[in-house]
């Protein structure tokens, strides 16, 4: 078992799920986490842990999004771990910096704000599914983000005016990440 796994085994254990659904998917987690040793690495197929982070502006207006290369729809950053992070939180941060140009991305809370389980088209090769674990963070005042050769494209959206094409459930970690500005306050 890596340190990494030890980590996700950790925080996911110690999480307080927000509600039943979330508290679902932090049971199932747990579980895949104990059945799978390579559990947070994109070798555990079809099914794995990935990172990511919503990162929003510092008066939580505007939240920044990318637009997938593959899918082709706008998200919040992340993707699979990699062999150098040794934290689930190191990963997403490194995600988020990585994807959104930004340096200087404050992680906010002490854990994940959301879990989100989904299916992936075959586009995505072997990777059947993602149990993604995910974060919020705030961007340094002024930020102007670049795009990486991960995305289409990187922008700032008002938190009320979102892209139509938005995957999954944007609007339930917005309102998570949201709640983890005003706690930080």
């Amino acid at each position: 078992m890596t340190g990494l796994h030890r980590d996700a085994a950790q925080v996911l254990a110690g999480w307080v799920a927000p509600d039943d659904d979330q508290e679902r998917l932090r049971t199932a987690y747990v579980a895949h986490l104990r059945t799978h040793d390579d559990a947070v690495w994109r070798s555990c197929v079809p099914t794995h842990l990935t990172a990511s982070v919503l990162v929003l502006d510092p008066a939580a207006t505007r939240v920044l999004l990318t637009l997938h290369r593959k899918g082709g729809f706008w998200a919040q950053m992340g993707g699979h771990c990699e062999p150098g992070d040794a934290t689930l939180a190191g990963a997403a941060l490194r995600e988020g910096v990585e994807e959104s140009g930004l340096p200087g991305l404050r992680l906010l809370g002490s854990g994940p704000v959301d879990l989100d389980r989904h299916r992936l088209p075959s586009t995505f090769g072997t990777c059947g599914e993602h149990l993604d674990v995910r974060y919020a963070a705030l961007a340094p005042a002024g930020a102007e983000p670049v795009v990486s050769d991960e995305s289409s494209d990187v922008a700032w959206f008002d938190v009320d005016d979102l892209p139509a094409e938005t995957v999954g459930d944007i609007g339930r970690l917005l309102a998570a990440a949201r709640e983890a500005v005003a706690a930080a306050r």
